[in-house]
């Protein structure tokens, strides 16, 4: 059975760290945990029922309100958000995007060229005084909105 934890935002995988030496210490039958990306504040944990989660929680740092959140979750619920889509077909001309890496991190840019071939983009940087042309790792982005 699978169960959502709420957690600090941003503290995620230090529980999962946290709480995977607990596990092994105490052999609760806790079989895996999961930061899912994209997802802040929750991680996912399998185990065999709602009392071991409960338990492998109890006095653990950055667990918030009770926990566990809402009981037992579908598998069917989280194959949306688990499952992997190519990087490339995510990613279409005109999109707002986020470089999260090189020279120009934390810059928000346009798409204006999508070459699959070679996984780049070309971007023109959003906040830049001359519209520049800039071609990059698909990556090194993180897609935004449209």
């Amino acid at each position: 059975m699978i169960f959502t934890v709420r957690t600090t935002v941003g503290q995620e995988s230090l529980v999962v760290d946290i709480l995977a030496n607990k596990i092994h210490k105490e052999e609760l039958n806790i079989y895996s945990l999961v930061v899912v990306p994209g997802i802040k504040g929750y991680i996912l944990a399998e185990a065999d029922n709602e009392m071991t989660v409960r338990r492998g929680i109890t006095n653990t740092p950055h667990i918030k309100g009770k926990g566990v959140v809402g009981g037992e979750v579908k598998i069917a619920e989280l194959s949306s958000i688990l499952e992997s889509k190519p990087l490339m077909k995510s990613i279409k001309e005109g999109q707002v995007v986020e470089i999260a890496a090189g020279p120009f991190k934390g810059e928000k840019a346009r798409v204006i060229r999508v070459n699959e071939t070679k996984e780049e983009i070309t971007v023109e940087l959003l906040e830049a005084a001359v519209k520049i042309p800039v071609t990059i790792s698909a990556q090194q982005i993180r897609v935004l909105g449209e």
